[in-house]
């Protein structure tokens, strides 16, 4: 498995991955992107043409694509904090300080692939990434399946709380918005390997 940054040549790849079905098929990894009404009046069209217009930025990718015998078997959304409007406006993941951050959002794993550790080695490489292209923290907002041990794939796109903690990150604050069923941890790592 090699994984690489999206960009025009794996774009059809990552196309055909999210083509697959379930939330990546409507979504195109637009909703941290987009926030409130415009969000709400959003298409599978309308998103699917943002990512691809990201995909094009020469020096900043939008994410990495993991890529096995030819197909993407995986996704990773990561970029500056201030990339994700939705993210920047949120109250349960509201910034913690005015330190910048690198925000990892997303994870996509091809159906026919779970349970290889592609996720792990997405978070690797974001991690990598990340440092390659000067960022000093890092940021993250996982599910904590807590007691249910296991949570459905769906629920599972901002990573397990579980898998940024073996990766070094910890937990830096615990929110909950009003309404929500169950508060949100941000974790961090410092960019410091």
């Amino acid at each position: 498995m090699v994984i690489r940054p999206l960009d025009p040549k794996t774009w059809p790849l990552l196309a055909a991955l999210f083509e697959e079905g379930g939330d990546p098929k409507w979504c195109w990894c637009a909703f941290w992107r987009v926030r409130g009404l415009d969000w709400n009046n959003s298409t599978p069209d309308g998103n699917r043409a943002l990512l691809r217009r990201l995909a094009e930025r020469p020096r900043q990718p939008p994410g990495l694509v993991a890529l096995r015998d030819g197909r993407a078997v995986g996704w990773v959304s990561l970029g500056p904090r201030e990339d994700y409007e939705r993210l920047e406006h949120s109250r349960a993941l509201a910034r913690i300080d005015d330190r910048p951050a690198w925000s990892i959002v997303c994870f996509v794993v091809s159906r026919r692939e779970r349970g290889q550790g592609i996720a792990r080695r997405l978070l690797e490489a974001a991690m990598d990434h990340a440092r390659e292209h000067g960022a000093t923290l890092l940021e993250a907002y996982p599910v904590d399946p807590g007691e249910r041990g296991r949570i459905p794939a769906a629920s599972a796109y901002q990573g397990t709380r579980s898998m940024f903690e073996r990766a070094g990150f910890a937990v830096a604050a615990t929110r909950q918005a009003p309404g929500a069923p169950r508060p949100r941890s941000i974790v961090r790592r410092e960019v410091d390997w």
